[in-house]
């Protein structure tokens, strides 16, 4: 009898502990939407820049600091903007394509991947951190974050 009682209460406890997570934050691609809720919200805009499907270093960082539980605390505290250059045409709109293009132009004029740019809601540039190539760079990532708060 026991076992059968613990079959029947263990999806319940099981579904009980994927709740108990922090979310995932909510990041935008839209630059004008995610200006004005930075101004609602008076928070800074984090705009980060990666190449999707051809950048190792974007994929290391979104892996290593963007899918962890204390980015998702830290980003609390800004309005997050993707800002996607892939190289495969399909993967955004081309009207999205065309404003990133622009924001890269705009902010991230060297073209570097993964860059970050923590812009004030009056679009000013407050600070930036860019590349991703070694274990230790979470940890500065997350003190970048930290810091600007």
């Amino acid at each position: 009898m026991k076992p059968i009682l613990l079959l029947l209460l263990l999806p319940l406890y099981l579904s009980g502990q994927s709740n108990a997570k922090t979310d995932s934050p909510k990041w935008h691609t839209n630059y004008v939407e995610a200006l004005g809720l930075a101004q609602d919200y008076n928070k800074d805009l984090l705009m980060y820049f990666t190449g999707s499907d051809w950048c190792a270093p974007c994929r290391a960082l979104k892996k290593s600091v963007l899918d962890t539980e204390e980015f998702s605390i830290l980003a609390k505290d800004y309005v997050l903007l993707y800002i996607d250059i892939p190289r495969k045409k399909d993967k955004i709109s081309p009207e999205e394509m065309e404003q990133n293009l622009e924001l890269l132009s705009r902010f991230n004029q060297k073209g570097i991947f993964p860059f970050m740019s923590l812009i004030q809601s009056n679009e000013k540039e407050k600070a930036t951190i860019s590349g991703f190539g070694s274990k230790s760079d979470k940890g500065r990532y997350l003190k970048f974050l930290q810091k600007h708060r």
